[in-house]
C-alpha cells in the first residue's frame, strides 16, 4: 500500500450501519461503486497521546480543532524492515487534513521512542516532529484494529467499458468492522486482538470526498433513511476503557 497518497484534504461523514441496512446498502449501490484493488484489508493502528489522554479529550469536546497522532500498519508486521504509515490527522471546522508518511518498523520505533529522527527528511515528517516537541510527553495510548473494504465510484471509459479497479477516487467509501481495541501492548507486531467495540453485525460507513456528495449516492441514504453520526473509533474506544476502568475501580 506504499503507493497512497500522503496528502490528504477531504470531508469524512459517517454512518453507523446494522447488519441488514449493510447488506442492503451493499445491494443499492452496485452498479455504482467498485471495491478497490486491495479487496478486504486488516488495518491496525497505535494511537499517541498523553497520559491523561488530552488528544482524545480535545476531540470529544467537539472543538473547531482537533488532531490525532497513530502509527498504522496494513496488517501485522512481520519484520523490523516492514513498512508502516506514521499519521497526523488534524480536522478544523469539518475539514479533514491528514499527513502521512511511510518508514520501516525500524525506523518508526527509534523516532518514536528514542527521539532519533529517520534520516529523510519532508514537511510532512517536520509537522509531526513539531507535535511530538509540543506535546512533549506523547506515548503509545491504544491499539486499534479492524477490517475494511474500501470503494470507489465507477467511471466509464471511452468505449463505454467500466474500469475493473480504482475509478474515480474523489469519492471513497469504506466499510469497517470486528473494530478491537486494547491497552496493553501497544504494538503493531504484537498482533490482533481486544476487546469488541461494535455489536455483532455493525459496520461503521465512512464517507470521503472533497466535494459534495453525488445526488445519487445521497438519494440512496435517503431513500433507506440513513443519518450521519459523529463516531470516532478511538474516541470510542476510550468511552469503553473508562467505563470498564470504573466497574473494576468499583469492584
Amino acid at each position: 500500500m506504499g503507493t497512497e497518497e500522503h496528502i490528504f484534504k477531504r470531508y469524512e461523514v459517517k454512518y453507523l450501519l446494522s447488519g441488514e441496512q449493510y447488506q442492503e446498502l451493499r445491494q443499492r449501490i452496485d452498479g455504482h461503486l467498485i471495491e478497490d484493488t486491495y479487496g478486504e484489508t486488516e488495518i491496525c493502528n497505535c494511537y499517541y497521546d498523553t497520559p491523561d489522554f488530552r488528544l482524545i479529550r480535545n476531540s470529544m469536546e467537539k472543538t473547531a480543532y482537533k488532531e490525532k497522532l497513530r502509527l498504522r500498519s496494513y496488517g501485522v508486521p512481520d519484520s523490523e524492515e516492514a513498512q508502516v504509515f506514521l499519521e497526523l490527522k488534524k480536522k478544523f471546522q469539518g475539514v479533514v487534513y491528514k499527513r502521512r508518511e511511510n518508514l520501516t518498523v525500524h525506523e518508526a520505533d527509534a523516532y518514536l521512542k528514542n527521539h532519533m529522527k529517520p534520516e529523510k527528511e519532508s514537511q510532512i515528517l517536520k509537522e509531526i516532529d513539531w507535535v511530538l516537541q509540543y506535546y512533549q510527553n506523547l506515548q503509545p495510548a491504544m491499539y486499534l484494529a479492524y477490517r475494511r473494504i474500501a470503494m470507489f465510484e465507477k467511471t466509464a471509459e471511452e468505449d463505454g467499458q467500466i474500469k475493473s479497479h480504482n475509478g474515480n477516487q474523489d469519492l471513497r467509501v469504506t466499510f469497517d468492522w470486528d473494530i478491537r481495541w486494547r491497552t496493553e501492548e501497544i504494538e503493531l507486531q504484537k498482533g490482533i486482538y481486544g476487546q469488541e467495540l461494535l455489536l455483532s453485525g455493525q459496520r461503521i460507513m465512512e464517507v470521503k470526498t472533497p466535494n459534495a456528495m453525488p445526488k445519487w449516492f445521497a438519494d440512496i441514504l435517503d431513500g433507506m433513511e440513513l443519518y450521519p453520526c459523529s463516531f470516532s473509533k478511538y474516541g470510542k474506544a476510550y468511552q469503553q476503557w473508562k467505563q470498564i476502568s470504573m466497574i473494576k475501580n468499583i469492584a
